[in-house]
């Protein structure tokens, strides 16, 4: 296989497996390899397997954001690793980090990097911006002294829903 035909195959498995995110699918052994490891910011913890993934991600999400769409606005391959990043739309349904449904509609931006062996996703290293998600819903988790004080606001980069 040439380094172009793996990046292919790569993208394939990764695209296959947001179509089935995107449609609500419960059955995601098919994207994932029996060896599955998810690695999250902080807040977002590390999911060995899975089930824990399931358990303790995708159902959480799902409970706390409905009527969710996934947008990727970039997506980068090389060999058996895919990155990308975008952003998920959703209506705060449930609790989130102790905040009761607001009804409210966010913005959740992210950034996530995989690795396929064997035609699965074995290893996802991934950056949800919670802090942002928060603010959305009223909560500064920088108590005003995030760093965006520093800035001169000349230069702001474009909301997601804007580079889609």
């Amino acid at each position: 296989m040439t380094p172009q035909e793996q990046a292919d195959a790569t993208r394939a498995v990764i695209q296959r497996m947001e179509r089935a995110l995107g449609e609500n699918s419960n059955d995601m052994a098919a994207h994932f390899h029996a060896d599955f490891h998810w690695y999250g910011n902080r807040g977002c913890g590390t999911k060995d397997g899975l089930q824990a993934f399931r358990d303790n991600w995708q159902l959480p999400l799902r409970a706390a954001f409905t009527d969710r769409t996934y947008h990727t606005q970039r997506f980068i391959c090389e060999g058996d690793w895919a990155s990308c990043f975008g952003h998920i739309e959703g209506t705060h349904s449930g609790p989130f980090m102790g905040i009761a449904p607001t009804g409210r509609r966010v913005t959740i931006p992210y950034m996530d990097f995989w690795q396929v062996t064997e035609g699965r996703i074995k290893d996802n290293w991934v950056s949800v911006d919670f802090a942002s998600v928060l603010a959305q819903l009223g909560r500064d988790v920088f108590d005003g002294h995030g760093w965006e004080a520093f800035d001169d606001r000349t230069r702001v980069p474009p909301h997601p829903k804007e580079t889609a």
